[in-house]
């Protein structure tokens, strides 16, 4: 059976800058070629735009590069504005609909300013975003429960990506190829496009891509407050507190929707934070395995190891410079 198409939809909410949603349509749709080239099994991307319903707060589709394809709306993703951010009241008959998606399963992502779009909904308290370094003060003051880090150019949270500066639509657009079609479909769209990659390659830099779109609504739930809580130590009593139900029912229950345990999920989540770590700071790696959660290196170094495939000494050595180099040429 051919696997569903990953449907990308860009929001074209009032301001949204033009440019760079037809950027990001031509950017995926190199990709979705690109995978089509190289075979295998992996699925194809289908590209949609979105704008508000008239007289309702909703959205509908009124771009399509695959009409005929099954509903299977993936991640939605706020561009950036050239204009002001985005007004309360502007905002609002999008807000409750990607929220709505949100606790369906749905990745969201913003570029720039459209990080507003996204705080509006609520779904941004307590987790770590970017914006454009301009914007920092007036996000601070509209969204003050938001972890922002202007320093970073892209931030991957699972659920939530987000992107700083205008033109970081082609880092973050990139960030998405790699996770839903593989590293190598990424570098040959980077290379076709002439696009400095993301710092990233194939199994060394693929980030953890969770499945939120397995339908159990329990689970996502605990999903999202697992990233919420950055994979820190959360007992299983209130997992299953925040589930709503029995804890071997929980248990049962994730392993079906997620194919992992919820022990080794919150793993990948801590070695992806700090793969990202190793890579954008010099921080010794005893200060990163308590940052992620570790209080034991040893044990991160391990579980590292396992999932990567490389020591974390050597993946800073191999990967670290050439990362760094490819963030700043892109800031």
């Amino acid at each position: 059976m051919e696997p569903l198409p990953i449907e990308i939809g860009l929001v074209l909410y009032p301001g949204a800058q033009s440019a760079a949603v037809l950027g990001l349509t031509d950017l995926f749709s190199v990709a979705s070629r690109a995978a089509l080239r190289q075979g295998g099994h992996q699925p194809s991307l289908r590209i949609s735009h979105w704008q508000p319903a008239p007289s309702r707060a909703s959205a509908q589709r009124i771009f399509d590069s695959a009409p005929q394809a099954q509903d299977h709306l993936t991640v939605l993703l706020a561009p950036p504005s050239l204009d002001a951010p985005i007004a309360p009241q502007a905002a609002a008959p999008l807000a409750a609909w990607l929220r709505g998606q949100h606790q369906a399963g749905v990745v969201l992502c913003s570029v720039c300013a459209g990080a507003f779009l996204l705080g509006e909904t609520g779904v941004l308290n307590g987790r770590h975003v970017t914006t454009h370094w301009l914007y920092a003060n007036d996000f601070r003051a509209r969204f003050p429960k938001a972890r922002l880090d202007t320093d970073r150019l892209v931030i991957d949270d699972g659920d939530i990506v987000t992107a700083g500066g205008a033109m970081a639509w082609t880092d973050l657009g990139l960030r998405l190829v790699d996770r839903y079609l593989g590293g190598s479909v990424m570098l040959e769209t980077a290379r076709l496009l002439l696009i400095d990659p993301p710092g990233r390659e194939q199994c060394y830099y693929s980030a953890f891509a969770p499945n939120l779109k397995h339908g159990d609504s329990a689970v996502l739930k605990v999903q999202h407050g697992l990233h919420a809580a950055e994979g820190k130590d959360i007992v299983l009593a209130e997992l299953a507190k925040m589930a709503g139900l029995e804890e071997r029912t929980l248990l049962r229950r994730f392993k079906k929707a997620t194919g992992m345990t919820t022990g080794e999920y919150v793993q990948r989540m801590r070695v992806g934070k700090a793969k990202e770590l190793l890579q954008m700071t010099k921080l010794p790696f005893d200060r990163i395995a308590w940052d992620v959660g570790y209080g034991d290196a040893s044990a991160l170094r391990k579980v590292f190891q396992k999932i990567v495939g490389l020591p974390p000494g050597e993946y800073r050595q191999r990967f670290a410079a050439a990362s760094q180099s490819v963030f700043k040429v892109s800031a």
